[in-house]
């Protein structure tokens, strides 16, 4: 036996320290390769770390709650010394590649392990481990499988009776269990009847959830028990505002649970983190970024009723349709009449940016955190909506990743889903424009002369005023502001 000491990895942008938020192994286990063991949260995101070798962990060198700098040891692991080789992977993974002891070949029914994208960003800067070319497929690196690039989607963990099971193909019958024995009728009659009660009698072991399997991935992500949600589908089905429903209405409860007060007169909360990230942020924008605001009320009655429609339409059918869609397509168009809200201020230059990296501020449980959309221009209506909704579902499983929140070229806040009407946002450093988009709710509005309810929203939006120019804020803010009143025009 031979001990590996592990360090901290730099999972990538220059990543100097890391906080120890939970160890998933305890000394005296097994680990195995690519086998997630510590969950580290960074100044950009919550991080999940594979393993690089296979052994038994012979100890913890840092406890949870501690902040080690990168390359500090932080387990040990004892491995089998007459495995290792001394060479590197044949993909050239670099000196001091250790090879992992060789394994058995596993079943051919087994299925390799699968690597979620956090998986394979933290694996890439660990120590690299390559399995024996006897295995089988070749040599397989961490965090990487042998016959293609590293799987994009998360694992999807079988249930116990099928998630989608009322879904699939229909199974072979199972053969019928012995029927009772009767004084009369064949044998061969009495076995039929009883295969025929037991399909007949199967659904009725459970009550039948229909949903489609976007339906059900969103659920999980969300924490929704469909069994627990009233469907409005046309066949009985739970479509997603079903979901999105049943979601915000525990997330609702849960905002107004009031907690006891604790016992200590104060509380110290050390500032790290992303939390130490945000502040200094916001800092060097409110102090170096002249700020001037700009508000806007809206009728956004035909914008409600577009999503209507969308939400109708089988092109969108599977797909989160919000008024945050609409908003997103809006400020795209208006960038293109009002290029320089898309810009960065240097010292010696601005530099005006043809491509629009569409931030979204998103509020998780770690702090506010703002991901951007690449090439958010070129997408059609259905690209930008499952984007959006990818962004929002990865932001809020604290599973957002450095690359994603770097680069963005100007930012929505969506402050309407806390009710709030409208707001002053602080820019994005880097960035010169960022507008805020207030609950959309029934007022009175003035219609041909005569007072109406109408769909209205405010819509705020602030600007670096050393590159945008109160006349150029102006005529962006009412371009968004006019789709908002006619999404027809996004047919221009």
């Amino acid at each position: 036996m031979s001990e590996i000491r592990f360090p901290l990895p730099d999972v990538g942008e220059g990543l100097t320290e890391a906080e120890i938020v939970q160890w998933h192994v305890a000394p005296g286990d097994r680990i195995s390769l690519d086998q997630v063991f510590v969950e580290i949260e960074t100044a950009k995101s919550l991080v999940e770390l594979p393993s690089a070798f296979e052994g038994v962990v012979a100890e913890l060198l840092v406890a949870e709650g501690a902040t080690v700098d990168v390359g500090t040891p932080i387990l040990v692991i004892q491995t089998d010394a007459a495995g290792l080789a001394s060479g590197t992977p044949g993909g050239g993974a670099g000196a001091g590649a250790v090879a992992a002891p060789a394994q058995p070949a596993p079943p051919a029914s087994t299925a390799p392990p699968v690597s979620t994208p956090v998986q394979a960003s933290a694996a890439v800067a660990a120590p690299t481990v390559a399995a024996s070319a006897d295995e089988g497929g070749g040599a397989v690196l961490v965090g990487h499988g042998s016959s293609g690039p590293a799987a994009t989607r998360r694992r999807r963990h079988p249930t116990p009776d099928g998630a989608h099971g009322h879904l699939a193909a229909p199974a072979p019958t199972p053969p019928a269990p012995p029927a009772p024995t009767r004084s009369s009728g064949p044998a061969t009659g009495s076995a039929a009847t009883s295969a025929a009660a037991a399909v007949t009698t199967r659904p009725a072991a459970r009550v039948p959830v229909i949903a489609k399997p976007p339906i059900r991935k969103l659920a999980k992500d969300l924490g929704v028990d469909l069994s627990r949600v009233a469907p409005t589908g046309p066949i009985g089905d739970i479509t997603r505002d079903d979901v999105i429903r049943e979601a915000s209405q525990a997330s609702v409860f849960r905002n107004i649970q009031t907690p006891e007060r604790p016992e200590g007169r104060e509380e110290r909360i050390p500032v790290k983190g992303v939390r130490k990230v945000i502040a200094n942020a916001m800092v060097q924008s409110a102090f170096q970024a002249p700020h001037v605001s700009v508000f806007v009320d809206v009728d956004a009655t035909r914008t409600m009723e577009y999503l209507k429609r969308l939400k109708a339409s089988p092109d969108y059918a599977g797909v989160r349709i919000s008024p945050l869609l609409i908003m997103a397509k809006a400020m795209i168009w208006a960038v293109r009449r009002n290029p320089t809200v898309n810009a960065q201020w240097t010292d010696s230059e601005i530099v005006v940016k043809h491509y629009v990296n569409l931030g979204i501020a998103a509020a998780t449980p770690r702090g506010l955190i703002v991901p951007n959309v690449k090439e958010a221009q070129a997408m059609t209506m259905v690209e930008l909506a499952t984007a959006l909704e990818q962004l929002t579902l990865t932001a809020r499983e604290g599973k957002t990743q450095p690359a994603e929140m770097q680069g963005g070229t100007i930012t929505i806040t969506n402050i309407g889903v806390f009710g709030m009407d409208t707001g002053t946002p602080i820019l994005n450093p880097g960035e010169v424009a960022i507008v805020a988009l207030g609950t959309i709710k029934q007022k009175p509005w003035v219609v041909d002369g005569e007072v109406r309810p109408r769909f209205v929203t405010t819509i705020g939006a602030s600007f670096d005023h050393r590159v945008v120019d109160g006349d150029v804020a102006s005529r962006f803010l009412a371009d968004v502001a006019s789709i908002i009143e006619e999404p027809a025009l996004l047919l221009e």
